[in-house]
Order: C-alpha cells, then sequence, then structure tokens
C-alpha cells in the first residue's frame, strides 16, 4: 500500500497505536546494544519460553533504549488503563518470577526502578488516553520516572521515542505521530518555509561544529544546481560516545523522516547514511526502516503522491575516525580514501561528486521532524539565546548514573554530573569532566557551573562536539589522561597534512617521556608551542582540535605535570614508572590473598604473617592493591 492521503496516514495511525497500546498486558524488553551486551537477549528468551509455558496471553515486545543504559538489562510492562512498571538489572530467573507473577495476576515486586503514570506525545501535546490519573498502589514504593534525578530534568526530542515504541515497526513510530511532519511539508510548504522554520528555531548541527542548519540547507538550496544530496553522518568514532548508535538502534525512521524534509528543503532527490559497520544493530535496523519506508511510498518515487522522489542508501564506514570529518566522509563515499579535503569550497557548494550537499548528524535530522510539527518558536524555548533546543549526550565514566541524557542547552556541568550523573562513584571526589570526544577538554571542579554550551565550553577550552562527557575522579592522572587521548587521534590521523601526522606523535612522545619519569626542563613549553601549531596549521577539525586535551590539563592542572617531570612522583598515582607497591606490615594478616592473585608470583610471605612485595618481579599491575581486603597495600 501506497500512502497518499492524510486519511491513509490517519489509518495506519490507529492501527499502530493499537500495536503500541494493545488492550492486554504488553512486556517490553530493551534490546540495544547496551542492553544485549548486559544480558537483555537472555532475559527475553527466557520470558519467550516463559510465557508460552504458562500459556500468558501478553505482547512480548522488544524495545530500544530508554537511556538508563547503567541500568540494564530494563524490562517494561505495561498495564493497559493502569500502569507502566519499569524493571532494572534482570536476569533470565528474575524474568520468569516475572511472568509468573503476571500469570498470578499480582505486580512483581522485584528490581522495580520506577513507574510511567501517563506518557506524553510529544509530537502533539497531550498525554496517551488510556492513562489512569489515579494508578493502582505498587507493592513497594517506587519514584515517578519524571521525579527520577536521572530523567527529571531531561527533555526528550530526539530520544522522544527510544524505548517506548518497536524500532522495527513503522506502525509504532507512525502511531506518535511519525511522518505527519513530511507529509506537511509536501502538501502545504514550499522550500523557502520549511528552510526559515529551521533558521528560526536556531538548531545548530550537534556533531561537533555547530554551524547553524537552517543556513546550511539555505546555501545548498540557492546553489542552481540540478543535482544535489543529503547525507547522514552516523559515522560516531568518540571513545565513550554512544548517542548516534541509541537513536538508530531506538528510532530509525526519525532520521529518515529529517532526511527526506530537508532533501525536500535543497532540492536533493538522493540521500546517503553513513554508519560505521561497527554498528551492525544500527544497520540492520535503519535497513528494515528504509524498506518500511519504500513499501509505504514514504520514501522512493512520488512521496505521499506528489510530485518530490527521494531515495536514500547505507554506506558503512570501516571505522576510520576521520571520516567522521565531513569532507572525508565524503571521500568514503565517492570510493577514495578517508582523508579531509580543504575548504572552501563547502560541501554545500561543492560536496559529493562535485555536487551542493548538505551534511547533517544523526540527532541533527532526528530533531528536524518534531520543529516542523511544533514549530520554531517551541522548539527555540528549550535551551538558551545563543543556543536553542536539546542535545543529547552520552554520560560516563566516574559516575553513579551512567547513559544516554538529553538536556536544553545551558544546563551546568554541575546539574549534569551531580543531579543527572548522580555525582561521583563510590564516595571520591570530582576531578575533571572532559566534553567532545577525544578533541575536547578536561574540565576542572572550579568550573562546575559553567552551562553546557558552544560558547561557554569554549571559553574553557573544551568543545561541544557531538556529545561525549566523560567524567573521572581523584584516581585519574590527568598527564595520563591528555596521553590517552592524544595516543587515540595520533592514531587515527589519516596522514595528509604533516602538522596533524608529525605533530601529534611528538606530543605523544613528550607525554609519555613525562609518565615515564623521563621529562626535561621545558617540556611543558614545548608541549603547549607544539599544541598551538598544530591547531593553527591542520587541514581539518581532526588535527585543529587534537591538542585539546594537552592544552586544558596543562591549563588547568599544571601542578601534575610538575609533579611527574621534577618530582618524579604521579600524585594520582596511576604512571607505573613512577609508583612503588609495598606492604604495610601492621595492617597485613597474612591471608595469602595478594600472593594467590599476584600474576607474576612478585608477593612472598606465609600465611598469617605479614607478607611483602618483591620489587624486582613486581609488574605494578596493581592486582594485589584491588584485591587486598584490610588496605595493607600502598602505593606511594
Amino acid at each position: 500500500m501506497k500512502i497518499t492521503s492524510l486519511e491513509q496516514l490517519k489509518e495506519l495511525k490507529e492501527k499502530g497505536l493499537a500495536l503500541t497500546y494493545p488492550n492486554k498486558i504488553k512486556i517490553m524488553v530493551g534490546m540495544a546494544t547496551c542492553g544485549i551486551s548486559a544480558g537483555a537477549d537472555k532475559v527475553y528468551k527466557a520470558l519467550e519460553d516463559k510465557i508460552s509455558a504458562l500459556g500468558l496471553d501478553v505482547a512480548l515486545e522488544k524495545t530500544g533504549c530508554i537511556g538508563f543504559c547503567q541500568k540494564e538489562p530494563l524490562v517494561d510492562v505495561v498495564y493497559p488503563g493502569k500502569v507502566r512498571v519499569s524493571y532494572q538489572a534482570m536476569n533470565p530467573a528474575q524474568a520468569e518470577a516475572l511472568a509468573e507473577a503476571i500469570k498470578a495476576g499480582e505486580i512483581y515486586p522485584e528490581q522495580i526502578m520506577c513507574r510511567i503514570d501517563q506518557e506524553d506525545i510529544l509530537m502533539e501535546g497531550k498525554k496517551r488516553p488510556y492513562a489512569n490519573p489515579h494508578p493502582p498502589e505498587l507493592p513497594v514504593e517506587v519514584p515517578k520516572y519524571d521525579e527520577m534525578p536521572f530523567f527529571k530534568k531531561q527533555v526528550k526530542i530526539a530520544l522522544k521515542n527510544c524505548g517506548f515504541i518497536h524500532p522495527e515497526r513503522i506502525e509504532e513510530y507512525i502511531a506518535r505521530g511519525g511522518y505527519t511532519a513530511l507529509f506537511k511539508v509536501l502538501t502545504g510548504m514550499n522550500q523557502e518555509q520549511v528552510i526559515n522554520e529551521v533558521k528560526a528555531s536556531g538548531i545548530r548541527g550537534r556533531g561537533g561544529a555547530g554551524f547553524p542548519t537552517g543556513m546550511k540547507w539555505e546555501f545548498a538550496y540557492k546553489n542552481d544546481n540540478d543535482v544535489k544530496y543529503v547525507i547522514c553522518n552516523a559515522d560516531e568514532g568518540d571513545p565513550g560516545a554512544f548517542m548516534d548508535r541509541g537513536i538508530l538502534e531506538g528510532d530509525p525512521h526519525a532520521v529518515l523522516e529529517g532526511m527526506a524534509i530537508g532533501a525536500f528543503a535543497i532540492g536533493a532527490k538522493e540521500g546517503y547514511i553513513y554508519c560505521r559497520a561497527e554498528y551492525p544493530l544500527a544497520i540492520h535496523r535503519l535497513k528494515i526502516a528504509i524498506s518500511q519506508a519504500e513499501e509505504l511510498g514514504l520514501l522512493g518515487d512520488n512521496i505521499f503522491g506528489t510530485n518530490f522522489s527521494f531515495k536514500l542508501k547505507i554506506r558503512e564506514g570501516a571505522g576510520a575516525f576521520v571520516c567522521g570529518e565531513e569532507t572525508a566522509l565524503i571521500s568514503s563515499i565517492e570510493g577514495k580514501v578517508g582523508e579531509p579535503r580543504p575548504r572552501p569550497p563547502f560541501p554545500a557548494q561543492s560536496g559529493l561528486w562535485g555536487k551542493p550537499t548538505i551534511i547533517n548528524n544523526v540527532k541533527t535530522w532526528s530533531h528536524i521532524g518534531p520543529i516542523i510539527i511544533r514549530g520554531a518558536k517551541w522548539y527555540s524555548g528549550f535551551g538558551t539565546k545563543d543556543a536553542p533546543g536539546t542535545t543529547v549526550f552520552a554520560l560516563v565514566g566516574k559516575v553513579n548514573n551512567t547513559g544516554l541524557v538529553e538536556i536544553p542547552l545551558g544546563i551546568s556541568l554541575r546539574e549534569m554530573i551531580f543531579e543527572i550523573g548522580g555525582g561521583i562513584a563510590g564516595g571520591k571526589a570530582f576531578k575533571a569532566v572532559q566534553t567532545g570526544g577525544p578533541s575536547g577538554g578536561c574540565i576542572p571542579e572550579g568550573y562546575l557551573d559553567t552551562p553546557v554550551d558552544y560558547a561557554s565550553l569554549g571559553k574553557l577550552g573544551s568543545i561541544m562536539g557531538s556529545g561525549g562527557m566523560i567524567a573521572m575522579d581523584e584516581r585519574d592522572c590527568m598527564v595520563n589522561v591528555a596521553k590517552y587521548f592524544i595516543d587515540f587521534t595520533k592514531d587515527e590521523s589519516c596522514g595528509k597534512c604533516t602538522p596533524c601526522r608529525e605533530g601529534t606523535l611528538r606530543l605523544m612522545e613528550m607525554l609519555e617521556a613525562i609518565t615515564d619519569g623521563k621529562g626535561q626542563e621545558g617540556d611543558i613549553e614545548r608541549l603547549t608551542e607544539l599544541a598551538e601549531m598544530i591547531i593553527d596549521s591542520s587541514l581539518c577539525g581532526l588535527g585543529q582540535t587534537a591538542p585539546n586535551p594537552v592544552l586544558t590539563t596543562i591549563k588547568y592542572f599544571r601542578e601534575e605535570y610538575e609533579a611527574h617531570i621534577w618530582a618524579k612522583k604521579c600524585p594520582a598515582k596511576v604512571c607505573k614508572a613512577l609508583i612503588v607497591f609495598n606492604v604495610d606490615e601492621d595492617k597485613c594478616t597474612g591471608c595469602t590473598l595478594c600472593a594467590r592473585k599476584c600474576p607474576v608470583g612478585a608477593v612472598e610471605g606465609v600465611k598469617k604473617e605479614a607478607h611483602r612485595i618483591l620489587q624486582e618481579k613486581c609488574i605494578k599491575c596493581g592486582v594485589c592493591f584491588d584485591s587486598c581486603k584490610f588496605e595493607a597495600i600502598t602505593v606511594e
């Protein structure tokens, strides 16, 4: 069936509502990569088998990640007209017990994370009609979804459907307002109106550079070339970043709809999604989504019966980090080596195969539909004047709550880490937060009240980047952190330009010498000078931002560099060449655990007597320190 009218879209929406909100108990298992890696596939199989054995008349479905990755595997049970109960850290045995409780007409009391009493439809701005304003009492006291610190300050636009729909069913996307924006554009707006709405929203590219999206589209629209392209950059390669993956696995149609709108706006008939091959589940769900959209006439020829046609193809990246840079990405799609090109001309002028091309990130594309439906004024009501809207961060590192977080721009780093993130894990002291991926800067405690936006982070020497945020605690050595990120960018440099290729290598060599206890007078100045030269003379964004971790750690943690160079000490006790493990004889009980755990036999002693570490054998792996239950192992 090809959808050509609003009535047909509404009919499909009703079918989708019946699937999304059936008139019987529905069990949803978070089956994104994070859930599966935590064992969600085994939980799903246990539920499937138990439901069959018990003869339960329930709907068992897969969904994407709701964002709270640390609590996976997540299982949700929706009781029609009553309440949705979210269960955390489920295992197969608990899943079977859950099914048995449902059979008995009870609510399973274990592992409950939160309750969702009613659900917003962001695209329509109203509550679900089935929601019970007075849901039943649960067997244990649990917080409401929107009262949990992790979710309380979030505003979900890009993530609105993740964890709420089956990502492989287009009907469920349509049930929550999907493809309504595309219909509105194709049947009631012209190209200038679409571009002006996007411009008025103030949305900036969420992929790193933060260039105004509407302005980029306008450049391509005004180019009179007959052939134009749109591209989705899903080549997410930052350490600790998984925002694009989460959206593609949980709500792929949001990206497809946004791209179709963008293609109409600039006059393109063809587009590409460039996704790294390391995301097999995202690619699998994208293929399904494209096939479904084509079958319904929402992609392909004469969409909604109009004269607008748009076709999408997927290109898989081979894992080169530099292909996240738009001109390198274009080269890769063309079948060439993924190397950046000098700019200008910019892709909006001359991009894929020399034709005008707009490239936006997964997160940017997923915002387009809501902007068209709800309007620019609504969207710009979130965030700040200079940075409107929301963005998605992967909040990871030493925080209690890790996962995908969508926040209005302008929220402070302190709110991100200590409210949404739940503070530093293990009761340790906060030390720094790194934003913007491997090319971002490390920001210390004194700047925790800094707003999360492009300008504010830029003033501190960091960047928004694509949305990675890594929290660090007192146990992290900032010299070692800088070395880790420089090692990454050094390896990922395409090698085309000398400043990046050779400069990052020299930075790495100096940092290695410092952490090995071979630092020399003047090293800090040499690091700074070389870093600034790389920024000023590199060809693309990789080299131009690669030294940020070095410069910010020197700026805010200079004393750690000086301790490494002058005292030959690592204050955080991380750098192996600068630390020594010993046994505190007064605390050692002679339990022998450290000796049994040591991989090289460097601990000697007899039972119930104090042990000692043979320094000539010790490889400083820290196993003895981690395994000792009496805090008898010291690090100096």
